[in-house]
């Protein structure tokens, strides 16, 4: 049986990947005042944090159509697999499920799961990555399914940021109660919790906060050894590899990877932003 995983441009999908058929990418739109790009391969961090640092205004995210979607899922693969932004955070899901119906009521039926992956960035690429293993194992769609999902129940997303002015100005901290001034230089600790953002602690200074996070990771993480760490960072590669080594000093893992943000993984967790998961 032949597969294909389609993901939105949230996901991180390491170098390897991209040029993989069994992968495709939906982009979301990124707009900076009245500057509009795709979040595809032409995406240019460097450029892009750019405009943003020079934009008065803050930037916007538009979410794949759900013709996009159904356009995806066109392919000889006997079955789909999609994963997307949280729900709670964009309308990239609905758009997948909505993409979904169009196929069906076209083309007929054919085996499409689509996994809200209650997280981003990484968590999008654990999860994708993950119903590729299972592909690989020849377990049956619905048994693949309820294991991916077990998987994404279990999966921890932290980060911390040196500006959360974007997820506040963007309506994606409604579920954060309240937040300490910037001006302290007091970095949240934030986690996602059934794909919405919460605040789980605070340190002074980017160097603490990085060091809290990978305490909780560390203290947190059950099984780490059947686990693989990822870490998205945008901008800050010396940041990845600290918070990598504090992790590794005290806990043992199966695997390791590090990303660099695409688009709108960029926008969210801006320059010098870190997330990690496992």
């Amino acid at each position: 049986m032949s597969y294909k995983i389609v993901v939105d441009s949230c996901c991180e999908l390491p170098e390897e990947y991209k040029n993989d058929v069994r992968f495709e990418i939906v982009p979301l739109g990124l707009e900076v005042g009245d500057f509009q790009i795709m979040d595809d391969e032409t995406f240019n961090q460097k450029d892009f944090l750019a405009k943003v640092a020079a934009c008065p205004t803050c930037p916007k995210s538009s979410c794949p159509s759900p013709e996009k979607y159904m356009e995806a899922y066109q392919s000889d693969a006997d079955r789909i697999y999609v994963v997307t932004l949280s729900s709670k955070l964009s309308g990239s899901h609905n758009s997948a499920q909505l993409g979904k119906k169009l196929y069906h009521e076209k083309y007929g039926e054919k085996p499409i799961y689509i996994c809200d992956s209650e997280s981003a960035s990484c968590g999008e690429t654990q999860i994708a990555l993950k119903a590729a293993e299972l592909e690989e194992t020849g377990l049956p769609f619905e048994e693949i399914v309820r294991k991916l999902e077990e998987f994404r129940n279990q999966m921890k997303t932290l980060f911390v940021l040196d500006n959360l002015e974007t997820l506040r100005k963007n309506g994606r901290l409604t579920g954060v109660k309240a937040l300490v001034a910037t001006t302290l230089n007091v970095k949240p600790l934030m986690a996602g919790v059934k794909g919405n953002i919460a605040q789980k602690g605070q340190a002074i200074g980017i160097k603490k906060g990085l060091a809290k996070l990978a305490e909780t990771i560390i203290k947190e993480t059950e099984n780490p050894a059947d686990r693989v760490l990822m870490i998205s960072h945008c901008n800050c590669p010396d940041r990845a590899r600290l918070v990598k080594e504090m992790i590794l000093e005290k806990i043992k893992v199966r695997d390791t990877l590090i990303l660099d943000t695409a688009g709108i993984s960029s926008m969210y967790a801006n320059d010098g932003g870190v997330i990690v998961t496992i």
